[in-house]
């Protein structure tokens, strides 16, 4: 007979990080770090790369033959994060000339969201709540 387990039964997932094969783990880390705005915690190991922006981390892994995760349609897509101001995030990625592949949008769900790409292809979309948006002063 199973035993019946409650909510408080369970164990805490902490913090966790993305993990992603890369082709070039210092193109990549330079990405993230000048362009999308990480600090590198990881710069002296061999195969890896850990880079972390807020409570969002990313251990990058080098595979130099790996298939680009440009060439996995559907299967590139990596991360979901929420934000507070997706487009203050997105002024701050043009000015650093991140790969947009789309500029912020209301869906229907209820998310305002930016779609951004990686050097080799992994796509991250980031997304803000529109009912715990904040309203925002129109521009002069």
């Amino acid at each position: 007979m199973a035993q019946e387990m409650h909510a408080d039964a369970h164990p805490r997932i902490a913090s966790w990080a993305h993990v992603l094969a890369v082709r070039d783990i210092d193109v990549s880390a330079k990405y993230f770090c000048e362009v999308l705005g990480f600090t590198l915690d990881w710069s002296d190991a061999t195969d890896w790369r850990l880079v972390r922006r807020d409570d969002v981390r990313v251990m990058l892994g080098k595979c130099p033959n790996a298939i680009p995760a440009s060439d996995t349609g559907p299967h590139s897509w990596f991360a979901y994060v929420e934000v507070d101001d997706v487009d203050k995030l997105h002024v701050e990625f043009v000015a650093n000339e991140a790969i947009i592949l789309q500029p912020p949008l209301d869906r229907h769900y209820g998310m305002r969201e930016l779609t951004i790409a990686t050097p080799d292809g992994h796509r991250i979309v980031f997304g803000e709540d529109l009912a715990k948006r904040k309203p925002r002063a129109l521009p002069r």
